[in-house]
């Protein structure tokens, strides 16, 4: 068993931690993000024998193959846990030959119907063995407290994930008005006894930037663990743990076209993702440095296209831009986390730059990065963005023609995939069942504005009815029972707070004192 150990993009990491402790530990002290210290090679064999394993095996080697501090055997059970029956299919992430050149990585075919259950399947059976380390081990006997902003998707998918698990509670918090019908019904009728939903009345970004906060408020962990016994740790992309999950797909995929004969080994990809909070396409980047042989890394953005316009510009800047609301809410993002650890690998890991230009960030609202930087940027990724509009032409369109139906946010990759395609076969990732999104689904498929009422006798009708009509019309029936039986369970949760770090500190300390 190789260790890895992991340091931060800011460079306050003094001793480097293992995996099981950077996961529990979530975020780096001073608000920086765990990296390991070496990222590992897989070579044209080792991908060809993955081809021949289940995923769950492909999954375990790759975590393995990043220095996992749990014993091998242990790893590969954990992997069998996060990817087996919790799945509507044994292939776990099928890839649908959709059209000449494209094909879509279906990541939604997990028990909340979106690719977050991807990571957030597999974090928590592995953050329960870390916590179980370190009680063996007499470090520590405290409980965790996962605290989640999400935009849509992470927020089912960590309940899910964390729900009646040992020593550990989550609780979630969303944009009151920033959700689907659907992603707000999944939330709010969790059941489980350490799971707490709380709608916060602002935008995901106050929720994440509020959250993060918390995490860096000294005096609040400290009366946390004084009082109840209880850390922080996070469940959102901030934690590798949900990262490196997310290497393995790109990873198993390429293996997966090759076995399928739509590519011949050493053939190279290009992979277009649609991504705000940019965790999803670093997972691709950090495969395609292991010698995954990915060309072109397309990053598609929605309408609120910070990161299409930072990777034209080299300009990060948020200081007079307002949050847009779209059909992909889960994109609707200002403050992408993840981009901090691209840059700190793309500077050659100067954590001084990245420390500076997230408190430019921090205190300005925008930064911009040198020269060089901009210039590596510009090698690795192809950029554009989709408005609300040309997404949902694009669903239409897709249909019409190959008879596929996307969501809005895998219309986003598909319609940026068409603009920026070259020769190269594109593997389009596919991030949520279309069924999570029906209403801008049915706009799509009808021919109406994005943000336009729908008929009447459809407006008010719930997210679950509106599906039904889809399937009807359609004859694509596909509705996972997740989400067809949503209406028929009970809400139990119907709480906000202000979107605010006061708000968010005030509403976990209520919610622990009636635990």
């Amino acid at each position: 068993m190789t260790i890895n150990h992991f340091i931060d993009t800011r460079g306050n990491v003094t001793e480097p931690l293992t995996f099981t402790e950077a996961i529990i530990k979530g975020i780096a002290p001073g608000g920086g993000l765990f990296v390991p210290e070496s990222i590992p090679t897989i070579t044209p064999a080792e991908l060809a024998e993955l081809a021949a394993v289940p995923y769950a095996e492909r999954a375990a080697r790759i975590f393995i193959k990043f220095g996992v501090d749990l014993p091998d055997e242990k790893v590969r059970e954990l992997c069998r846990v996060a990817y087996g029956s919790n799945f509507d299919t044994p292939v776990i992430a099928p890839i649908a030959h959709a059209a000449d050149g494209r094909y879509v990585l279906e990541l939604w075919h997990g028990p909340t119907s979106a690719f977050k259950d991807m990571a957030l399947q597999c974090l928590p059976v592995f953050f329960s063995a870390a916590v179980e380390k370190q009680r063996e081990k007499g470090a520590s006997n405290e409980d965790y407290l996962i605290l989640v902003a999400t935009s849509g998707d992470t927020g089912k998918a960590a309940l899910e994930g964390f729900r009646d698990r040992a020593h550990t509670r989550v609780c979630v918090f969303y944009p009151k008005d920033g959700v689907s019908d659907i992603q707000r019904k999944q939330m709010v009728t969790q059941e489980g006894d350490n799971v707490c939903v709380i709608a916060a009345r602002g935008d995901f970004d106050d929720c994440q930037s509020s959250v993060k906060a918390a995490f860096d408020d000294e005096a609040f962990n400290e009366k946390l663990l004084a009082e109840r016994n209880v850390r922080l740790s996070s469940a959102n992309s901030i934690n590798w743990g949900r990262l490196l999950p997310q290497i393995v797909y790109y990873v198993s995929s390429y293996a997966q076209m090759v076995a399928e004969g739509e590519l011949a080994m050493g053939d190279s990809l290009d992979v277009c993702v649609p991504t705000g909070n940019f965790g999803n396409i670093l997972g691709a980047y950090y495969a395609k440095r292991m010698g995954v042989p990915i060309e072109a890394l397309m990053c598609a953005s929605n309408e609120n296209r910070i990161l299409t316009d930072f990777l034209s510009t080299g300009i990060y800047d948020i200081s007079d831009r307002e949050l847009v609301l779209t059909p992909s809410p889960s994109m609707d993002i200002l403050i992408s986390s993840n981009l901090e650890r691209q840059l700190y690998e793309i500077t050659g890991r100067n954590a001084q730059a990245v420390a500076s230009w997230m408190q430019e960030l921090r205190e300005n609202r925008r930064f911009q990065v040198d020269r060089d930087t901009f210039a590596r940027l510009r090698e690795l990724f192809r950029e554009d963005s989709s408005n609300n509009d040309e997404a949902l032409s694009t669903i239409k369109r897709v249909y019409d023609v190959h008879g596929y139906l996307l969501d809005p946010h895998t219309a986003v990759a598909w319609d940026v995939a068409d603009r920026l395609a070259s020769d190269r076969p594109v593997l389009i990732v596919s991030t949520a069942h279309w069924a999570k999104f029906g209403t801008d689904v049915y706009r799509a498929l009808h021919g109406i504005p994005a943000g336009a009422a729908l008929p009447e006798k459809l407006a008010e009708l719930s997210g679950v009815e509106l599906n039904e009509i889809i399937a009807k019309e359609t004859g694509i029936n596909n509705i996972p029972d997740n989400l067809a039986q949503l209406d028929n369970k009970r809400i139990n949760f119907n709480v906000d707070c202000a979107p605010n770090l006061s708000g968010i500190e005030n509403s976990v300390s209520a919610w622990l004192g009636k635990a």
